[in-house]
């Protein structure tokens, strides 16, 4: 037996903000919208999904959403001319051998745009 695909969700208290940054500035495709969650497509084979819920935390915590690709610097000057703050610019780690930066959503969910010296698979 095996999976297909992950789906992660995060909980919101403004889907229609947390839309047009996924939407918009992101440049996710929509793949469900079910009113009250919307669910993106990341990648190939990957989902992310956004419930609005009153209870959703206003400081959320423990959480990163990594998007892994290639072009790390790309993706930070397109951010960066978009208005996106980055928390941290694009700086090699080689403790754990990848290229990354850092940024927030509108929620506060802490977003990270890296490359893997060397691919998983």
């Amino acid at each position: 037996m095996a999976f297909e695909y992950p789906l992660t969700f995060f909980y919101t208290r403004d889907l229609a903000q947390t839309a047009r940054f996924y939407e918009d500035v992101l440049g996710l495709p929509l793949v469900r919208d079910q009113g009250t969650c919307r669910i993106y497509r990341v990648g190939e084979s990957g989902y992310v999904g956004f419930c609005e819920r009153e209870s959703a935390p206003k400081q959320p915590q423990g959480v990163i959403l990594t998007f892994v690709t290639e072009d790390v610097d790309s993706w930070h000057q397109r951010l960066h001319a978009a208005g996106v703050v980055f928390e941290k610019p694009p700086t090699d780690n080689p403790t754990y051998g990848l290229y990354h930066c850092f940024f927030r959503d509108p929620n506060g969910y802490l977003l990270e745009i890296q490359r893997f010296y060397e691919p998983l698979a």
